[in-house]
């Protein structure tokens, strides 16, 4: 595949708009399009754009409502900005994210900063260099302006953990009620989502233009949902997962969070790709299956004739949302069918040892298996093995807030070939496949996608490795201890490889509601107003 630079057609339309003639910019919702505008009409400079976010994580992130979404800033980020400045004159191709600060889930290698997964047993674990999508944001001219928090290890390390918390990095917050929990152990009031909290909650609260985030079950249709941003699950094999610190390689991926679907578009453009290092990419060297320009798949009358497949019961406290939306999909011109009740049961994980007998042990399994084979290909990792993080944590003072239980279930799986726990492992996968993959390819014989609440679906299609995205879709009315209506997504699910008309459906949604609206709690700062001197 030829690679796109800054001629993409679809970019290129985009920013016609205003062009040479941008004379203001706010920065509070700019979008990656408006960012390069300013940035070629001269009215921003990529060093500037890094200062105005810093200045806004200053007073955001650690102070005020103190929303905790940074877990490391990179100190050279001013540094490599100015680099793209002084060649951004130079007439040379240049990559759709040039100049654009993007903030990485901290299980996201990226070389001279931390992988930590939020874990202290990790606390200063330096990889052997960059992940295969970091330097594929490198090369598109993105500026990496930090690691973000995250449920420590991605959600899968103690069975009580709540969303948005490790023991290196604390609690994320919520920017629509960034409060805690009155008399509570410190969780917020308002859940972030997770396992990719710190990203979704950067790109609500402004303190970044883009993030990546990565998922398992849910773990980027959470917070985007939670957060009233937009996430995309990839399928499985569109984005490599070599460098990244995974639960287990049956179900991991990474994906955009985003303001806009638009954005999203852009930076799912950048990361899709065949990466010899990992397997599961192969399909990207079939034409038609992975792409570099997702925008010119935006389409405002996608949803005209589009048949869409509604998963009920619709969760009660998301009902008004979705019914909303469902109006607005058949105002749209779209055929709307609702699945039949129950869609089939999954399994869920297994998170204790010896494993129930109505649990899957893939994740457990992969978790052994995979984790293992990551810290023992970390020189830098202070820690090597699960044994080790396991003793760490025990020894640690105070000691690990909701424990760790699953690791310990983890630490006793046999991960050899022929034992008892690869045949049982072997036997659930087997399982997930068949509760998810026939019940889903059933539905899209007749369904182009599927509309759910949040992430309420997110475990077929996960087990199953297939494409989600979720978009804004509305504000719930608070109950106490909450004080503000809170967002909630809905999700468009599709077989494999159908990003294009995943992208498609939500951005038609998105252009025809304009759900989305920045939090209260992060607003504007005075230099986020960029006028022409």
């Amino acid at each position: 595949m030829k690679r796109l630079g800054i001629a993409l057609l679809g970019l290129a339309t985009l920013a016609a708009a205003h062009g040479k003639n941008m004379t203001k910019l706010q920065l509070v919702e700019a979008t990656i399009p408006e960012l390069q505008q300013a940035m070629d009409a001269h009215l921003l400079t990529a060093e500037r754009l890094v200062r105005l976010y810093r200045a806004r994580i200053d007073a955001y992130d650690k102070k005020g409502p103190a929303v905790n979404a940074f877990l490391y800033l990179n100190p050279k980020a001013g540094e490599e900005a100015r680099r793209l400045d002084a060649a951004r004159g130079k007439k040379k191709a240049r990559g759709p994210l040039y100049g654009i600060p993007v903030l990485l889930k901290d299980n996201i290698d990226v070389a001279g900063m931390p992988t930590t997964a939020g874990s202290v047993a990790l606390a200063g674990s330096m990889p052997a260099g960059d992940a295969f999508i970091t330097g594929k944001l490198r090369a598109a001219g993105a500026v990496i302006l930090g690691k973000g928090t995250l449920t420590e290890f991605a959600n899968f390390f103690g069975s009580n953990m709540p969303t948005g918390y490790s023991s290196l990095g604390g609690f994320g917050f919520n920017p629509y009620d960034p409060r805690p929990m009155p008399g509570g152990d410190g969780r917020p009031v308002l859940q972030t989502g997770g396992s990719s909290s710190g990203p979704g909650i950067a790109v609500n609260a402004n303190l970044v233009t883009v993030a990546v985030g990565t998922e398992t079950s849910g773990s980027i249709l959470s917070p985007a949902s939670s957060n009233g941003v937009v996430g995309l699950k990839p399928t499985l094999g569109l984005v490599s997962r070599h460098g990244i610190l995974p639960i287990t390689a049956d179900q991991d991926t990474a994906g955009p969070i985003a303001r806009t679907v638009t954005d999203a578009a852009i930076l799912l453009g950048v990361l899709a790709g065949y990466d010899p290092a990992d397997p599961a990419t192969a399909p990207c060297l079939k034409p038609g299956n992975c792409h570099e320009d997702y925008t010119r798949f935006l389409d405002k009358g996608a949803l005209k004739g589009a048949r869409i497949a509604v998963v009920t019961p619709l969760p009660p406290e998301r009902a008004a949302i979705m019914n909303a939306a469902i109006e607005v999909l058949r105002a749209q011109g779209a055929d709307v069918q609702m699945l039949p009740a129950p869609f089939q049961a999954q399994l869920p994980p297994c998170v204790s040892y010896p494993p129930p007998a109505d649990c899957s042990t893939v994740l457990l399994y992969g978790l052994k298996r995979d984790l293992s084979a990551y810290l023992a290909a970390t020189p830098g990792a202070p820690r090597r093995t699960l044994a080790e993080i396991i003793a760490f944590n025990k020894a640690h003072q105070p000691p690990m807030k909701y424990g760790q239980a699953i690791f310990e279930a983890a630490q006793q799986i046999d991960a050899s070939p022929g034992s008892k726990d690869t045949a049982r492992y072997e036997a659930d996968r087997a399982e997930d496949l068949k509760r998810s993959r026939g019940p889903l390819d059933a539905v899209f014989k007749n369904a182009d996608a599927i509309l759910s609440a949040a992430n309420f679906f997110a475990g077929a299609p996960a087990k199953v490795g297939y494409p989600s995205i979720t978009v804004p879709g509305g504000f719930v009315p608070p109950t106490a201890p909450v004080q503000n209506p809170f967002p909630s997504g809905v999700t468009f699910t599709g077989p494999a490889f159908s990003e294009p008309r995943l992208i498609a459906f939500a951005y038609a949604f998105e252009q025809a509601t304009h759900h989305r609206k920045p939090p209260a709690s992060t607003p504007p700062l005075p230099g986020d107003t960029v006028t022409r001197r």
